[in-house]
């Protein structure tokens, strides 16, 4: 039996004017200054993150994940950039896990607000001395919800009874804290209770942030910019995913679809899953939203997203020279994906936790992550599919060893 969280107790809601300039320009600096921080990693070629490694934990009996994908060439290899614009603010547990950035970004911000600054000239000198100087990003929260999320920071890279302390803790201290309800869904062995914890996640967040601050952010697109608002945007990630493995799969596209209202660059990565959702889906609605996903992100050529074009081709146009177009652009960018979709490479013993654009890895993560699911929904397309690479002779493409244009982290499933 499970120990449940207290009841939230009446909270004042946060107006829009609780970031004034000062506090916005904190903001923006930490970021910069945390991207550069030694141990960070690139997310698509763009963003900063560090690497983290916490314990191993056993493996649940759902198996709900996220798909948020960070780069790097090593676990360890640093790439600072000089913008966390697009840092990941997806769940991870065996890896690399974004609270940790948003950690040093959350603490910095708190040690910038409270000097005063008159200036910017006066912050960029403060932050040119704690370079110099190696002081260390540390400043006390100022509210009972800073403080358990200093302690969600903490139980993240840990495991077993003390996690779960702290946990609680934070519960106790703040019942707003969402990404403490994200901790115990991502520990949890039973799918209905996961669910549950990710769908108080999502009221604990709405209530940190607050209706007004909430529809503030919406409309001005900056909602992912403002650090608080992440931890709810995981849990309604989590809560999508698990809504769409209980089959339950119009409720699941559309919290995909308000995340990327909310959040029209992607920084979590959801337009991989929701492009193969729509197309599993399949009615001309569903193949509709798939196409302007698809132009959305015309740009990505990873194999999630030229697969989605090549099957979408298929469903719109049918058996011809478009589909044909698609499957060669489609095998250029990754030619391994119709070898493990058919049968021709045998499934992997151990899935990946790193894949390069164009390699195998990559096809593999596509179909597991819904890849598969998407080109089962019809026979047809299936049996195209064969008949295409039997034209195209994929015997010879297994001598082919292409060189991965981009490597990237995946991170570990949610648990």
């Amino acid at each position: 039996m499970r120990d449940e969280p207290q009841q939230p107790a009446a909270q004042p809601e946060l107006e829009p004017q609780h970031e004034p300039q000062r506090r916005k320009a904190a903001r923006d600096v930490a970021r910069s200054v945390t991207a550069a921080k030694p141990g960070a990693k690139s997310r698509s070629g763009s963003a900063a993150q560090p690497a983290a490694t916490p314990a191993e934990k056993p493996k649940p009996k759902h198996t709900t994940r996220h798909s948020t994908r960070q780069s790097g060439k090593q676990p360890t290899q640093a790439t600072p950039q000089s913008s966390l614009a697009d840092v990941d603010g997806g769940m991870g547990l065996g890896g690399f896990d974004p609270r940790m950035m948003e950690r040093q970004m959350a603490a910095l911000t708190r040690l910038l607000e409270a000097q005063g600054f008159e200036s910017e000239e006066q912050m960029q000198a403060f932050i040119e001395q704690l370079n110099t100087q190696d002081m260390p990003l540390s400043m006390a929260p100022a509210t009972p919800l800073e403080e358990a999320q200093d302690l969600i920071y903490e139980a993240s890279g840990l495991h077993g009874k003390r996690r779960e302390a702290l946990i609680r803790k934070a519960l106790a201290i703040s019942p707003d804290c969402a990404d403490a309800y994200l901790l115990l869904a991502e520990s949890c062995r039973d799918i209905n209770q996961a669910r549950d914890y990710f769908e108080q996640g999502v009221q604990a967040g709405e209530r940190a942030i607050g209706p007004a601050m909430f529809k503030q952010l919406a409309a001005d697109g900056a909602f992912w910019g403002y650090l608080e608002t992440r931890p709810y945007m995981r849990a309604r990630e989590g809560l999508a995913s698990i809504l769409w493995e209980q089959d339950e799969h119009t409720a699941a596209i559309e919290h995909m679809r308000a995340l990327l209202q909310l959040n029209p660059n992607d920084n979590q990565g959801l337009r991989f899953r929701l492009t193969s959702w729509l197309l599993t889906t399949g009615d001309d609605l569903a193949l509709k939203r798939a196409a302007d996903l698809l132009k959305q992100f015309k740009e990505d050529d990873s194999a999630f997203m030229v697969y989605s074009r090549l099957l979408l081709a298929l469903r719109t146009k049918g058996a011809g020279p478009a589909a044909e177009k698609a499957l060669e652009t489609a095998l250029k960018s990754n030619p391994y994906v119709p070898l493990y979709l058919l049968g021709v490479l045998p499934p992997p013993t151990q899935q990946p936790d790193y894949y390069g654009v164009g390699d195998q890895n990559e096809a593999i993560i596509y179909l597991e992550e819904g890849g598969v699911e998407a080109w089962a929904a019809r026979d047809e397309d299936i049996a195209w599919l064969i008949g295409a690479m039997i034209r195209h002779g994929a015997p010879g493409l297994l001598n082919e060893q292409t060189e991965p244009r981009r490597h990237h982290k995946r991170p570990p499933k949610v648990k």
